[in-house]
């Protein structure tokens, strides 16, 4: 199809999506007329008549060219393997292990923190994997899974843009090396990891909301349900940890070797499809090899390969019978269908804004002339790649919009600004793709917490725009300085620091005033 420059016009499909996903909390109808009046915006911008067939056509069409088949094949291979291990009682086992052991809800929450940044390979899979392990630890101590989606959001792409042994260092190298500047793209990527400040300061936060219980906004009432009415959510969502019935018995072997196979499969299936034992000499070692793999491929044979694990050990010991393995995998499939049609629908999003109304394009334009305020570079394409972001709800998407167009820039402008404005132009990507909810680690994140994803929005975008604060103080103070990381890292620190104590000590006041008028209520009632 060919590309239309909406102009503003192009911000309106997003725009639409977000305000009636927030005012009517259902997120699939949302998507769909936001695609859908993007589509009409494309048609009647191109002549393309009679303007309501042709619509419908151009939608359906975009639907169909962004799926991600990998992506879908993996989340349903992963579904039915959560559902096998909890049909077992796997599930139950590990959840009467791990609450033995530990003994608060600061130990549950710091666990998932943990488990999350050990996942830093892929952040597919961390959103699919932390909540199926933490799930019924995280019940048993009424931590709301508005909490668990948080963390498990938190330690997906924040983790993995930092994590130079990812799968996203062949997303950013890609991109730095078409701008020739630098003559390592994997050593500019290691360079970026100090500067990327949203990322090193969202971690931040999520360690000290686990380890102090810094609940305030959104978060704080559904913390204060999920410890008056339990952990399970109002709207009656389940997660996958939860999808099947599970059985009294069971053993962790029926949990801990089909969850550990599918981690050494997706390492090794990482390294396989980079090339580590291929032809290639100069791919042969693992940091290469990870930085040029296929995650969505290596993905869907680690999920295949953990799926025959736990057939050969649960029907031959007759834990399962054949019939009931076949219709248990069926019937995970069945339990990741929701999130596979918000993906399907928020791909066709950033595939009808990124390519068709060519809103990249019309932010680029935006950016103008800085004339001598070149200082403020890095804090603009911050800002700007946030924004473009989270309207398209890619990361991806946005290091290949931005990068060329940042690098070159700074580089012709003060070159001493060229490595912050490109670790700001990360940040700003991840950022956006953090808090959107068209994002599909958002997506995945509150599917696999058993939380609703408006409720999952809501209550992590506090968290968010903290460290987006302190990050943007910190890129104002580079500029500043010169590219001068401890001042800049100070003093974004200590930004994001007072925004969380600020917002902390007002939730706190709130509250206690709540509380001291509900007592004179009640007092006042019993007079």
């Amino acid at each position: 199809m060919e590309q239309f420059n909406a102009g503003w016009l192009s911000l309106l499909p997003p725009c639409i999506t977000i305000i009636l996903a927030l005012r009517t909390k259902e997120i699939v109808s949302s998507l769909f007329v936001g695609v859908l009046a993007g589509s009409l915006i494309y048609c009647v911008g191109i002549g393309n008549t009679p303007y309501p067939l042709k619509t419908v056509e151009v939608a359906f069409q975009l639907i169909v060219s962004k799926v991600d088949f990998n992506v879908i094949v993996f989340g349903s291979l992963l579904g039915s393997l959560i559902y096998l291990v909890a049909a077992t009682g796997g599930t139950n086992a590990y959840a009467r292990w791990a609450t033995r052991r530990i003994k608060s809800k600061r130990s549950a929450l710091l666990a998932t923190t943990g488990l999350g940044v050990v996942m830093f390979i892929d952040d597919y899979f961390n959103c699919l994997s932390v909540g199926t392990v933490m799930q019924p630890v995280t019940d048993k101590f009424r931590i709301s899974r508005a909490k668990l989606a948080y963390i498990i959001d938190t330690t997906a792409a924040p983790i993995c843009i930092i994590a130079p042994l990812s799968s996203w260092a062949v997303g950013v190298g890609s991109n730095i090396k078409t701008t020739g500047v630098f003559q390592s793209d994997f050593a500019a990527f290691v360079a970026t990891i100090p500067w990327n400040f949203y990322a090193l300061f969202s971690l931040l936060v999520v360690v000290l909301v686990s380890w102090g219980g810094f609940d305030f906004g959104p978060m704080r009432r559904e913390e204060s349900r999920a410890q008056a009415n339990g952990s399970a959510p109002e709207n009656g969502e389940t997660g996958q940890a939860e999808a099947a019935a599970l059985t009294d018995g069971g053993h962790m072997i029926d949990m801990l070797l089909p969850i550990g196979s599918l981690i050494l499969f997706a390492v090794l299936a990482l390294l396989y499809t980079g090339g580590y034992w291929g032809d290639d000499p100069s791919r042969h070692t693992i940091a290469t090899a990870l930085g040029n793999c296929d995650a969505g491929r290596a993905l869907v044979l680690a999920s295949f390969g953990a799926l025959a694990v736990a057939f050969l050990l649960f029907v031959p010991r007759k834990v399962l019978t054949l019939t009931e393995f076949m219709n248990g995998a069926v019937e995970g499939i069945k339990t990741m269908l929701p999130c596979v049609v918000v993906l399907v629908l928020a791909w066709a999003m950033g595939g009808l804004c990124r390519e068709l109304l060519q809103t990249p394009q019309y932010i680029a334009d935006m950016i103008g002339t800085g004339g001598n305020m070149v200082f403020a570079l890095p804090l603009i394409f911050f800002a700007l790649a946030g924004f473009l972001s989270f309207c398209t709800g890619t990361s991806w998407g946005t290091f290949g919009i931005l990068i060329p167009i940042a690098v070159p820039v700074v580089q012709a402008l003060d070159p001493s600004l060229v490595l912050v404005s490109l670790s700001a132009v990360l940040a700003g990507s991840v950022f956006g793709d953090h808090s959107s909810p068209i994002s599909d680690t958002t997506i995945l994140s509150s599917a696999n917490a058993g939380c609703s994803l408006i409720d999952h929005v809501s209550t992590q975008m506090p968290y968010a725009v903290v460290a987006f604060i302190g990050s943007a103080v910190g890129y104002l103070i580079a500029g500043v300085t010169g590219g001068k990381l401890l001042p800049s890292l100070a003093a974004g620190l200590l930004a994001t620091l007072f925004c969380l104590f600020i917002l902390r000590r007002n939730s706190w006041v709130r509250a206690t005033g709540q509380l001291n008028s509900n007592r004179q209520s009640q007092g006042m009632g019993e007079a």
